[in-house]
């Protein structure tokens, strides 16, 4: 299931920065970053639950945003890229 996931977190204090690199590493880990605070992630959909826990237990909701898109299974015919950065397949191979 391909999700979309996108955040805005207030760094005006250390804190906000904490949560704001904690919210990006939380996503690097199930995800591909698409754009600076953008995300496509591609996992079951026990596992999005867990990461989607995980991140609303990280952002303050009374200074930060979170948002959720859920593309679901036929995501391919949903997302139009156009411009910089190549765009990846994240079913394809992945070469380490």
């Amino acid at each position: 299931m391909m999700t979309l996931v996108s955040y805005d977190v207030s760094t005006t204090d250390n804190k906000g920065k904490t949560r704001l690199r904690k919210v990006s590493k939380e996503c690097q880990n199930y995800g591909q970053r698409v754009q600076n605070s953008v995300f496509e992630i591609d996992v079951d959909y026990g596992t999005f639950l867990k990461v989607k826990d995980k991140l609303l237990k990280i952002i303050d909701p009374k200074h930060d945003s979170l948002r959720i898109y859920y593309l679901g299974n036929n995501w391919k015919h949903r997302v139009e890229h156009y411009g910089t950065k190549e765009t990846y397949d994240p079913e394809g191979v992945l070469i380490f």
